[in-house]
């Protein structure tokens, strides 16, 4: 229920008008009580998207669930990914997030994270998420490999 909200939340930002060619949501990961997202964005748009969109999503999921109040106990945390390697990682954090907390999942893809786009042919108009249009989102870090089912994020050093 929650997570189907989150996810409609992030595809309504991502087929704003407004914010179309500045700022776009790629891959998510929802958890338990934080999301993981890999978002393209101009410079200026990304604090005004991210906070749009945590405003859209705590709205929904406060009325939702019947309370008020503050719903993130915390602001976002923005990392920007440059190089190829850094982009790959990334995708397989937030991709294969679930992994990491329950190893049980084995190959299986993740529900609540945009996974099931990345692996396999679903219908591009029931996306939450849009297309990467940056070399490095797109291409540049395929070159480090493909991102296997299998995978899991490596445990901090």
């Amino acid at each position: 229920m929650i997570t189907q909200e989150v996810m409609r939340r992030i595809r309504a930002a991502n087929a704003s008008r407004r914010l179309r060619h500045l700022f776009r949501v790629v891959h998510f990961s929802i958890q338990d009580d934080h999301v993981h997202l890999v978002v393209e964005a101009e410079s200026d748009a990304l604090s005004r998207g991210m906070q749009g969109l945590a405003i859209r999503i705590a709205r929904n999921v406060n009325a939702l669930l019947g309370i008020r109040g503050g719903f993130w106990g915390d602001r976002f945390h923005a990392r920007e990914l440059t190089h190829p390697r850094s982009v790959r990682n990334a995708l397989v954090y937030v991709l294969m997030n679930v992994k990491k907390h329950e190893p049980r999942w084995g190959d299986a893809l993740d529900p609540c994270s945009s996974a099931p786009w990345f692996f396999t042919e679903h219908d591009t108009r029931d996306s939450p998420v849009r297309m990467s249009f940056t070399w490095l989102g797109s291409k540049g870090w395929c070159l480090h490999g493909p991102i296997r089912a299998d995978e899991r994020p490596r445990a901090p050093n």
